[in-house]
């Protein structure tokens, strides 16, 4: 068997590969890479020692069965027996479904959300997008302190359990989108520097050292990226990546990162004849990330729309501190803004950052399923001190206007595990760092951070404790009885809703018309004959619809407008109509 690996600064490089040792040589066409044959098989262990140091596990390890620090071993990716076809789900007509498998069961393992699946299929839902997969320190984490970015983290399963959970989703014919984060790695069990400069001084991220992407040695740290991607959509039959915070990958280089890594997937998508895409969280409010790079853009076929999360946040719950301030001033015509334009922030003053922010996005050439919706995610979820969910606070009826909301918006709408029956169990920043000194500095440091937004430090949940997992963990219980049984039938009403009719799949943003009432707290807009009105007053709310309507959906029974044009809406209610 061939093995090879890149370490420009080694003299030496020796391979230790199933009990044995040999020298590899350099390869004279590729500079900075070794090469060398050994015998092995699927399972055998493997590791390079550079100039005599300690053996290491492959930057490209496919598989870490002792965690990060072991040793690779070798996966046989043509073993696996698949038994559906790989058609592929391309992304417009789509409803995602954020999944995290440590906590989408209290086992957490690939196998026991498998057996899950069937779950989401009668949900409707078109594709789960699981959160990062990589080998990280210990049991359980978030996964975005994640190293070995070619391989699955071992206590959810390793590599056959996530190709029997891409198998068993193409038989349901749902499609899976993995997240991975290109933007920094962990803390704990990142070797990659010992091998090259696959990190740079110049630029820092929140999280650690910045990926290097411009600098001397970025072409084969770019290759590094890539060459993952491709591994994930080609080894695991996947139908598209989500790409971590985009905005923290620091590129000066007149082709940028994310335009190479998109023509690299397009190019594997015509060569395997599937519709594969990725998606970007951006911060940056900057219509190129999803513009095509025909059209000098950088080609992602989509990006998150944090700014319809906001302003929906900010309508529904009041909040207004930290970014939420920009949108608090006036939130439902905030609200307007964003589903009539994609971002809120297009150029205007952001009081949040102290500067102007964002870019105007054509409507008129952006199809509305670049952008994606949603109410909850994991990160707004998450990274609040308590992991609380909107269901801790809102009622449900005002948690069935914020599916009504998401769900008929023209965005191709996201989901987070559990919020189509409004769990009651929070998802908390949890972590199991097995390094004293880094699980210490995480603990205090989420702690400070929160005191610092006025949370006492002792209602900060420890990452570290096992119950703060534990709470996170979905009660499948809950589905059974009320008010959440409800709620899921509500979800699954609406997102049949929007398969059935044509006017919901629309592309144009700008067909989009909106009304509402700032004061009074009502929203209504427009697409085609479909009409969707919410309440999230206390009161009753008169709506001008103007129109003469049928029912097709609601919340709390509901007359169809009179003669008037006017609906009579029930407080914290929504309905969806077409135009009679």
């Amino acid at each position: 068997m061939q093995f090879e690996v890149w370490a420009p600064q080694a003299a030496r490089v020796t391979l230790h590969c199933g009990g044995a040792t040999r020298a590899l040589e350099r390869d004279p066409e590729r500079a900075g890479w070794w090469t060398g044959t050994a015998e092995a098989e699927d399972g055998t262990r493997y590791g390079f020692a550079l100039d005599d140091g300690p053996v290491l596990p492959d930057p490209r390890s496919r598989r870490q069965p002792d965690g990060p620090d072991g040793l690779s071993a070798v996966v046989d990716q043509g073993r696996y027996p698949w038994r559906a076809a790989w058609s592929g789900r391309a992304l417009p007509g789509a409803v995602l479904y954020e999944l995290h498998v440590g906590t989408y069961t209290r086992e957490g393992t690939l196998d026991a959300a498998t057996e899950r699946l069937g779950h989401l299929a009668d949900l409707g839902v078109t594709h789960v997008e699981l959160l990062p997969l990589c080998p990280f320190p210990g049991r359980h984490g978030w996964g975005y302190d994640g190293v070995s970015l070619w391989a699955v983290h071992e206590p959810y399963g390793g590599p056959e359990a996530l190709k029997r959970f891409v198998d068993r989703a193409h038989e349901l014919g749902l499609g899976v989108v993995l997240d991975v984060v290109h933007n920094h790695l962990g803390p704990s069990g990142n070797h990659l520097p010992a091998f090259g400069p696959y990190f740079t001084d110049t630029y820092r991220t929140p999280w650690g050292a910045a990926v290097n992407l411009d600098g001397p040695g970025s072409d084969e740290v770019r290759a590094y990226l890539v060459g993952s991607a491709l591994a994930w959509l080609r080894d695991y039959r996947l139908d598209g990546l989500r790409l971590d915070a985009v905005h923290a990958l620091r590129d000066t280089r007149a082709i940028h990162f994310l335009e190479e890594l998109s023509q690299a997937v397009d190019a594997l998508a015509a060569e395997v004849d599937r519709p594969l895409f990725l998606i970007a969280e951006s911060d940056l409010g900057d219509p190129r990330v999803i513009t095509p790079r025909a059209q000098s853009g950088l080609g992602v076929h989509a990006q998150w729309n944090d700014d319809f999360h906001h302003a929906l946040h900010t309508a529904l719950t009041g909040e207004s501190q930290g970014y939420y301030g920009d949108f608090a001033r006036a939130p439902f015509a905030a609200l307007a803004k964003t589903l009539t334009g994609g971002f809120f922030h297009d150029g205007s003053y952001s009081t949040f950052r102290g500067r102007h922010h964002g870019r105007p996005l054509d409507r008129t050439r952006v199809p509305a399923h670049r952008l994606l919706g949603y109410a909850q995610t994991h990160d707004q979820i998450g990274n609040r001190a308590q992991g609380d969910r909107l269901a801790a606070s809102l009622s449900p009826g005002l948690l069935a206007c914020a599916a009504a909301l998401v769900l008929t918006a023209p965005f191709t709408p996201m989901l987070f595990m559990g919020e189509e029956w409004a769990a009651g169990t929070p998802w908390q920043f949890f972590t199991d760092h097995t390094d004293p000194g880094v699980a210490d500095a995480v603990r205090h440091g989420r702690r400070r951070e929160f005191a610092a937004h006025g949370w006492a430090e002792e209602d900060v949940p420890d990452p570290q404790d096992p119950a703060t997992r534990a709470r996170s963990c979905l009660d499948w219980s809950e589905p059974e009885r009320a008010p959440h049984a409800r709620v899921l039938a509500w979800y699954r009403e609406l997102i049949a809703l929007r398969h059935a009719q044509p006017d919901l799949s629309g592309p144009d943003l700008a067909d989009v018309k909106v009304a509402y009432g700032e004061d009074a707290r009502w929203f209504a807009f427009r697409r085609g004959d479909v009409r969707v009105a919410v309440n999230l007053s206390r009161r009753p709310a008169r709506i001008p619809l103007g129109v003469h309507a049928r029912v097709l959906a609601a919340w709390e029974p509901v007359a169809p407008p009179g003669e008037d044009g006017v609906l009579n809406l029930p407080g914290e209610s929504c309905v969806v109509l077409t135009q009679a």
